[in-house]
């Protein structure tokens, strides 16, 4: 592993952060929960290291249009769903994204390396507060 590659412990204690919660956090959030056991990380490092990770594949970062990405600790190939009243970002599971690949590749009669599509909506919990004055 080359030196930007190696899983530093600042990496992985930030990695822990991402793959032990589903709410796609903000980068600051990130590097709160990474301060309780790093209490001398800051904010550039967690952000370097955030781009390094993304990078090395480990994370996915989500800019839906705003100046505050989101971060996923799951880099698999999957959509996510974002709450027009909250912001709150939640993973949908439907298995699908190959077969669109597919079929996006034999209508263009290209190849598809991947894609990308967000859902837009209310969420549960917002859709059961009701209509907000």
């Amino acid at each position: 592993m080359t030196k930007a590659t190696r899983m530093t412990k600042q990496k992985r204690v930030i990695l822990d952060v991402l793959k032990s919660t589903k709410s796609h956090p903000p980068a600051d959030w990130i590097y709160m929960q990474a301060r309780k056991e790093l209490p001398n990380l800051s904010l550039g490092t967690v952000y370097r290291n955030l781009n390094i990770l993304k990078d090395m594949g480990e994370i996915l970062e989500l800019n839906y249009g705003s100046t505050l990405s989101r971060y996923d600790g799951n880099p698999q190939e999957h959509y996510h769903f974002v709450c027009e009243k909250c912001g709150a970002v939640l993973d949908v599971d439907i298995p699908i994204q190959k077969e669109l690949d597919m079929l996006a590749a034999q209508a263009l009669e290209t190849e598809i390396k991947h894609h990308r599509l967000e859902f837009y909506g209310t969420c549960r919990k917002c859709k059961a507060a009701g209509p907000q004055s």
